[in-house]
């Protein structure tokens, strides 16, 4: 009989899940949109029911051990979600216990970025690693730190939120209520910023000039920076110097073998990865210089979200063995 878990990653726009076997493969994908569904139970019934749908349509003998959930400010101690800006259901939703009662499984919840950096460590290029950084570069800055080969958590499920840390003191307003967060820098969003702010000071020529603030997207900056357009590749060595000034920082904290960059910005590869090495090493400690490797993720991107969640189950049916 072939053990399998289903990975759930939670997003504000859709919702994507999948069923997989212990070695990573996909057996099927589902997707659906997460708006459709104004209250917590509706969404668990819809759920459960596809899940039970999905496993019924599987030819092979099996057996379902459990379901691991990604998903924003999400706590995995508690098995909540925890006043996620962007969803339907506000407040504190156990979520969890309410799909475990369902379907009658184990079910673990995690934030999104604490996923990947599972899914890393299970599927990726961390499988040899104890300690490492997972740092998630998408419309804002996710992470998870892995110390001594277990996920950092802290007191309250809640540690890691390293895209909340400060650049600067009086900086640019973060959705989180704070200003100068490292993800108004760090970011598809953030790079957005940088450009528009450069437009503003430089007299540089740039086809970004073309575009008026809502149209520009990270992928436009990154075509421009291709085609040699200076001000799109200034933007990418501001991004990469404040990214690589607050590695160097989190190097202090946990020594990590290696960090690992995943997501949109991330597919930049040399525009970002060099200047952030370059600074994150300028800014290094000494003990720490050239001791650090800067990664790309080596999960696929389309199911990276579900393998990292998937992979909450594997390691909690480990620890239990």
């Amino acid at each position: 009989m072939q053990k399998l878990a289903i990975g759930i990653d939670i997003g504000g726009t859709s919702i994507k899940y999948g069923v997989l076997t212990e070695d990573g493969e996909v057996k099927l994908k589902e997707s659906f949109p997460t708006k459709e569904f104004k209250e917590v139970d509706d969404f668990i019934n819809y759920l459960s029911e596809r899940i039970k749908h999905s496993l019924a349509g599987l030819k092979s003998d099996h057996k379902l051990v459990g379901v691991g959930i990604g998903a924003p400010n999400g706590n995995f101690y508690r098995g909540t979600i925890e006043h996620a800006p962007n969803l339907n259901w506000k407040g504190i939703v156990p979520l969890a216990d309410l799909l475990s009662k369902k379907i009658k499984v184990p079910v673990y919840l995690t934030n999104d970025a604490n996923a990947a950096a599972m899914g890393e460590m299970t599927y990726g290029g961390a499988k040899n690693m104890k300690n490492f950084i997972m740092i998630t570069l998408g419309t804002g800055l996710g992470s998870g730190f892995v110390a001594n080969g277990n996920l950092i958590l802290g007191q309250d499920g809640f540690a890691g939120e390293f895209g909340h840390t400060t650049v600067f003191h009086d900086g640019r307003e973060c959705g989180c209520g704070k200003k100068g967060c490292l993800e108004t820098y760090v970011s598809a969003t953030g790079i957005k910023r940088t450009v528009v702010k450069l437009l503003s000071k430089a007299k540089t020529d740039s086809i970004l000039r073309d575009y008026s603030y809502n149209n520009i997207t990270s992928e436009q900056i990154y075509k421009a920076a291709m085609n040699g357009d200076q001000l799109a590749i200034d933007a990418f060595d501001f991004t990469g110097k404040i990214l690589g000034m607050k590695l160097a920082d989190a190097i202090t904290i946990i020594s990590p073998e290696a960090i690992f960059l995943f997501g949109g910005l991330a597919n930049a590869g040399k525009l970002i990865f060099e200047p952030t090495k370059k600074y994150m090493e300028e800014y290094n400690f000494p003990i720490y210089k050239n001791k650090v490797k800067l990664l790309s993720s080596l999960l696929p991107e389309c199911e990276a979200a579900i393998l990292g969640s998937a992979s909450l189950v594997w390691s909690n049916e480990k620890k239990q063995h």
